[in-house]
């Protein structure tokens, strides 16, 4: 519903778009293209997909009509080769990048490409697909990841009243931006690793591997910041995480 919202995260998000360097092209790694491949959207024109159930009828008449771009897709199936990629034609943008870009770019016009996530590859797979990203960079793309550093909707307050972050939310949230700052990726690629906090925090990695797409670009240089900030629902980490 964020994306029909304005509060503190939409404000925030409208205000990275308003501040940082205006990109030629976005490549997104969404959450919810979550498939046992990797592919990256090809389509001149990619359709806005409503990909979940039970919200009010203006969420689905939500379009986010920005264009896509061919050249981009081959240059990511060229950076990744000679991991097979399929260049996709069927899959659109997924509400993890309209619901965050209509507020970031709402004109929508700058091309967006989105990269599949690869359901059967392990986390450092994902890492090490970033770093081999990292090039678009100079090349005046934006490489956006859409998920969530914690997330875990089994926890999460349904319709109740607004609650308190649990504490283990809190303290996994807490770690791993001590290891951003400091570029510290192992741990946070070998999250397994850590303990029950860590699995509270992502049950499931859908929602996490993005994080590492977008670490994964950084520079000796780039400097890590916290643009946006809060913890919803007790469960949900809505931090974004910005390099450079």
């Amino acid at each position: 519903m964020n994306a029909l919202s304005r509060n503190t995260y939409t404000e925030a998000w409208a205000s990275l778009g308003l501040t940082i360097p205006r990109p030629k092209a976005i490549l997104c790694i969404s959450a919810h293209w979550f498939v046992p491949q990797t592919g990256v959207t090809v389509a001149t024109a990619p359709r806005t997909i409503h990909d979940f159930g039970g919200f009010p009828p203006e969420l689905y008449r939500v379009r986010y009509p920005a264009p896509g771009d061919p050249a981009l897709a081959r240059r990511v199936q060229e950076l990744l080769r000679p991991l097979p990629v399929n260049l996709d034609e069927s899959w659109g943008l997924d509400h993890g990048a309209w619901s965050v870009l209509r507020h970031v770019y709402p004109q929508a016009d700058i091309p967006v490409v989105q990269l599949s996530i690869d359901e059967t590859q392990p986390a450092l797979y994902h890492y090490e697909l970033g770093r081999r990203l990292a090039p678009l960079r100079d090349e005046g793309v934006l490489i956006a990841g859409s998920g969530n550093l914690v997330h875990n909707l089994h926890a999460y307050a349904w319709g109740r009243h607004i609650v308190e972050p649990f504490d283990w939310a809190v303290a996994f949230e807490r770690r791993a931006r001590e290891w951003i700052l400091a570029g510290e990726h192992q741990p946070l690629v070998h999250y397994e690793r850590l303990g029950p906090q860590a699995l509270l925090s992502i049950p499931t990695p859908d929602h996490y591997l993005p994080l590492l797409y977008v670490v994964a670009s950084r520079q000796a240089d780039d400097i890590a910041a916290f643009p946006v900030e809060g913890v919803d629902g007790g469960s949900i980490s809505m931090l974004a995480v910005k390099i450079g």
